[in-house]
């Protein structure tokens, strides 16, 4: 009798461990451990995230990212002023950019950094850790949609290993929520 008493305990101690240990290590099960997240928010910075998806303000030494509107994507509200397509080709430029670096066009078309935040509508708050690890493996939206344009990276973030991925990710879905609907992209136009 006793024995099986130890045994059930045993067992409720190792389950415990077991939820304990999966709450704290980002692995969808539970919060996130702040390790991670911290390592997140080194591989997000140092990975120059902020560059293409968050707004810029000007100042004395140059753009610098709008904290207000930290990794929210191209402000729904920007107007996309006419270029002349002519700009663009082989012999020509290569890409243009918006005022605030994050629209871009080149012979893809129009593409928008995409609102890197938790929003549930706007952003990637209802994505899971396994969408957001195949969208960059295969360069598609959300894992299986349109295909994630230029200048996104993905093709060399694909390579990180899928740990640095999910840190990546808690600390995404650790940042404040930021209501911002990003365009769609817009296609080429027929030459």
């Amino acid at each position: 009798m006793r024995s099986g008493i130890l045994s059930v305990v045993s067992l409720l101690g190792f389950l415990g461990a077991l939820l304990f240990l999966g709450s704290t290590t980002g692995s969808g099960r539970g919060k996130p451990s702040k390790a991670l997240i911290e390592k997140g928010k080194y591989l997000v910075t140092s990975g120059l995230c902020a560059d293409c998806h968050s707004p810029k303000l000007f100042g004395p030494n140059g753009p610098v990212p709008d904290t207000t509107r930290f990794l929210s994507g191209a402000p729904a509200s920007n107007t996309i002023p006419e270029f002349p397509a002519a700009v663009l080709g082989v012999d020509k430029w290569g890409v243009v950019a918006s005022h605030d670096l994050t629209t871009w066009a080149g012979p893809w078309g129009i593409s928008f950094a995409r609102n890197l935040t938790p929003d549930p509508v706007t952003g990637i708050g209802s994505w899971t850790e396994d969408m957001f690890i195949k969208a960059l493996r295969t360069g598609k939206h959300m894992g299986e949609g349109r295909p994630i344009l230029p200048p996104m990276p993905w093709a060399e973030i694909r390579k990180m290993k899928d740990d640095d991925l999910k840190a990546m990710f808690a600390y995404l879905q650790s940042l404040p929520p930021i209501e911002n609907a990003v365009p769609e992209p817009i296609p080429p136009p027929q030459y």
